[in-house]
């Protein structure tokens, strides 16, 4: 088959479409998939650049998430038959392979339905976004339509930023969202922001103490990282929540923070295959199936900016490490 190999840690040109044996059901559980598309993600410029988490298994194939077609089953798959339609979070950060390529294997209670109303490009940018968006607030931050909940998202225009401002409308939330232009502050008011905060221009923590009535939002989502962790302290409600999906820089103050008395979360998740949790991926399994029934109901939606080629995956990356994205990247297959 044909797929994109990861030949060694650097630039993107270290991706390089390549044939390689196809792979095979090595459990009765497990179902092969002919991959349509595969979504694209920071944490595969990241690995791509420094490294994956399996280092020593080199040339790797990276991508974690993928949808497409059910091509065969093991002798105890239940959930599926030849000719469905899947997507999936599974593989990609060294040891499994991930999804730029043309076939992969999955066990089959790691993977969901794909709503009928996405294409495969669109049920292939979703997965990790959805995942991260929803243990963010869901799981971490526990959003709860009955405390009528402010929340402040960082980078409402990104990846997790846009499934984030959609879900949290969904636990009945108020949405304030920072964004660097008014092409997405159209773009996040579309999705039922009530807030876009130019953050070039508008200092955000006076803009959600004004908008809260000086008493600060009740959950803050940073999808950034860096020092604006720290810069969002003070704008969180005494007793509040503010989630992150990046590691704290080392030189971070604490100080605003504790004296607010807010809980901090991590959010990560691909912890479950990090630590090889079948169960705990078996749950982020049931959040897409959950998923599924939003998007074909209409309540929830993906953006995917940009469709590439398998083999332009370099190109891919290039564009996403500029930064800035609306939505996702997703490879055609």
């Amino acid at each position: 088959m044909k797929a994109i190999l990861m030949t060694a840690a650097g630039a993107p040109d270290v991706l390089q479409l390549a044939d390689v044996n196809e792979p095979t059901i090595q459990s009765p559980t497990e179902i092969l998939v002919r991959l349509k598309a595969a979504g694209i993600n920071p944490i595969d410029t990241k690995l791509r650049s420094r490294g994956t988490f399996q280092p020593d298994r080199l040339p790797s194939i990276l991508g974690c998430d993928g949808a497409g077609v059910v091509e065969a089953i093991g002798a105890d798959v239940t959930k599926f038959k030849v000719g469905d339609a899947v997507y999936f979070c599974n593989g990609g950060l060294g040891a499994h392979q991930g999804n730029y390529a043309e076939l992969t294997t999955i066990d089959e209670k790691f993977a969901a339905h794909k709503p009928q109303s996405l294409s495969f490009e669109e049920a292939a940018a979703a997965p990790l976004v959805l995942l991260t968006a929803w243990e963010a607030l869901y799981d971490r931050g526990r959003l709860d339509a009955s405390t009528s909940p402010n929340v402040l998202i960082h980078a409402g225009a990104g990846g997790v930023g846009h499934v984030a401002i959609q879900l949290a409308k969904l636990r009945g939330a108020k949405v304030a969202t920072t964004i660097g232009s008014e092409a997405k502050a159209r773009f996040v008011r579309g999705l039922g922001a009530d807030l876009a905060i130019a953050y070039k221009q508008t200092d955000f923590v006076e803009a959600a103490i004004a908008w809260t009535n000086g008493a600060g939002v009740s959950l803050a989502f940073d999808t950034v990282g860096g020092k604006l962790i720290e810069q969002t302290f003070p704008a969180v409600q005494v007793y509040g929540d503010i989630i992150t999906i990046l590691e704290p820089p080392a030189d971070i103050s604490w100080k605003v923070a504790r004296t607010r008395n807010l809980r901090f979360s991590f959010e990560l998740m691909l912890t479950p295959m990090l630590l090889g949790r079948a169960d705990l991926q078996i749950h982020q399994a049931n959040i897409l199936t959950e998923c599924t029934q939003l998007f074909d109901s209409g309540k929830l939606k993906i953006h995917v900016s940009e469709v590439f080629q398998l083999a332009d995956a370099a190109k891919a990356h290039q564009l996403l490490e500029t930064g800035s994205m609306t939505g996702k990247l997703v490879l055609a297959i």
